[in-house]
């Protein structure tokens, strides 16, 4: 099998007159299994290599665009300052997440649990309207596979060029070219995995670290792990991760129908396909607009032809748009053959404007209501956040006790956290519908006043007494409350439910 027939599949197959698009997927055997012709053609298909030809157009642009903005994004984040700290940093061992301003503790996880909500509900609601879009444009599956294709193009060639070079025997010039894009691979690979790597400790300092070899055993893992796993899925296996690996393939044929906008092939205007001069009207030749030149085949990341159908190993980047629309213009036909359109769009001869108003059915609208509420509320949470939080912990080896002086003592833990920028000074006071004159002391103090640093979690031995006169044996609610001093420029407090304990 040649290298381009290896691209193109099953480009020369004549398709029938137009039907409904389908989700193509393997077609597997009874039981009997495959023949030993078919097994052999499978385990070619996943072997060949694709190569795939650079192309230009309004979707490669966008491809572009969006590589520099979420690359932009993921290597200069974590060199971000705020408030003289790293602004986006995942400190696992302290347990903090600091994200701009905002600080997460562990007590904080319905936060992660309303992101995971949020992020199903667009991945739902971005399907129903669009198919794969964030495969073809924002994964880093494709994006970090664009950055690798790019470095592959610039020393090795066009698609001809690699494939010429291939084929040709191991030579100096061979080893010394695949070695200079293994090279820039592994590079960008490296500051791949160092960056990430930057989320989890300070980069500022992970840098000197790396430079001195003292990085701990679990940071060196982590950078060689996931340096191995860029280079490995984006230089080697590539569409295979979209093909093979990547659930999201699977599960998509379920969340979109007839009325989403996918890359579709139109076959009422394309068939029958066929070769012809551009000086002939190939009309009277019985033809179609299509001229089998395979483009689309060719600049394909998956290899996958679109004119046999949708199929689940679409990303839809929208290359062979683009590579389609430039065949067109040099046949001096109309664009569009290939393009973003529904199945019912391309079998009613609908235009997108009349197309995309059927987008919008019963279930896009429940799934934008629910991202629209849960955004809403994450964002409101967040907002009416209190920054200052206590638990309270009673002593379980004395729950009360008479100590001289005709008071009664009860010992308790309270932790305090401090989630705001600067330190705050608090006091901590008992309030109880049921006992009076309560006293609070603070460790070895003989107040309740403690001052808690910025960002700290602080367990502070507290005792609470009250006048046994009057006090009848049992169980009292009681309320402690940490609250700024007066006068302090922040005005803050939280409170606790906890008991109190007289003896008999």
């Amino acid at each position: 099998m040649s290298n381009d027939q290896r691209n193109e599949g099953n480009s020369s197959e004549q398709v029938p007159a137009w039907q409904p698009v389908q989700i193509q997927r393997p077609q597997v055997s009874s039981s009997a299994g495959l023949t030993e012709e078919e097994s052999s053609r499978v385990i070619a298909e996943v072997k060949a290599k694709i190569y795939p030809r650079s192309v230009t157009g309004i979707f490669a642009r966008w491809r572009i665009i969006l590589v520099l903005f979420t690359q932009v994004l993921y290597y200069g984040l974590p060199w971000l300052q705020w408030n003289d700290r790293q602004a986006v940093l995942f400190d696992l061992a302290a347990r903090k997440f600091y994200i701009f301003g905002l600080v997460l503790w562990p007590q904080d996880v319905v936060y992660l649990a309303v992101i995971l909500i949020i992020s199903a509900y667009a991945l739902f609601l971005f399907t129903a309207l669009a198919g794969r879009l964030f495969c073809g444009y924002a994964c880093p599956q494709t994006v970090y596979t664009e950055i690798f294709m790019w470095i592959e193009r610039k020393v090795e060639g066009d698609r001809v060029a690699r494939i010429r070079l291939d084929e040709e025997p191991w030579s100096l010039r061979k080893f010394r070219i695949k070695a200079t894009k293994h090279i820039l691979w592994i590079a960008l690979a490296w500051w791949t995995g160092s960056t990430f790597i930057g989320y989890f400790a300070p980069i500022r300092e992970l840098g000197s670290d790396l430079i001195n070899l003292e990085l701990g055993p679990w940071q060196w893992f982590w950078i060689v792990f996931y340096s191995v796993a860029t280079w490995g899925n984006a230089g080697f296996l590539r569409e295979s991760v979209c093909k093979y690996m990547c659930p999201y393939a699977r599960f998509q044929s379920v969340m979109v129908d007839s009325d989403t906008f996918v890359v579709t092939y139109d076959k009422i205007r394309g068939e029958p396909r066929g070769g012809r001069s551009r000086k002939v009207n190939h009309h009277d030749l019985g033809l179609g607009d299509c001229i089998d030149c395979t483009a689309c085949v060719q600049v394909c990341p998956t290899g996958i032809d679109i004119r046999n159908g949708l199929q689940y190993m679409c990303i839809g980047c929208g290359a062979c748009i683009d590579a389609c629309d430039q065949i067109m213009d040099k046949m001096n036909y109309p664009k569009g053959l290939i393009r973003y359109t529904s199945e019912n769009g391309m079998l009613e001869g609908l235009d997108n404007k009349q197309a995309r108003k059927r987008l919008f059915k019963p279930r896009v609208y429940v799934y934008l209501t629910l991202l629209t509420i849960f955004i809403i509320g994450f964002l409101v949470s967040v907002a009416m956040r209190t920054p200052l939080r206590m638990d309270v912990m009673r002593d379980r080896g004395a729950l009360g006790r008479e100590i001289p002086g005709g008071l009664i003592e009860n010992v308790y833990r309270v932790q305090i956290i401090n989630m705001t920028e600067g330190p705050l000074d608090l006091e901590i006071v008992a309030n109880s519908t049921q006992i009076k004159n309560a006293t609070v002391l603070a460790g070895e103090k003989d107040n309740a006043k403690v001052t808690v640093s910025p960002f700290a979690n602080e367990w502070v031995p507290l005792v609470v007494r009250v006048p046994a006169e009057g006090v009848a044996p049992g169980i009292y609610d009681l309320n402690l409350k940490a609250q700024t001093l007066e006068g302090t420029e922040v005005n803050l407090n939280a409170e606790e439910k906890t008991s109190f304990y007289v003896p008999k």
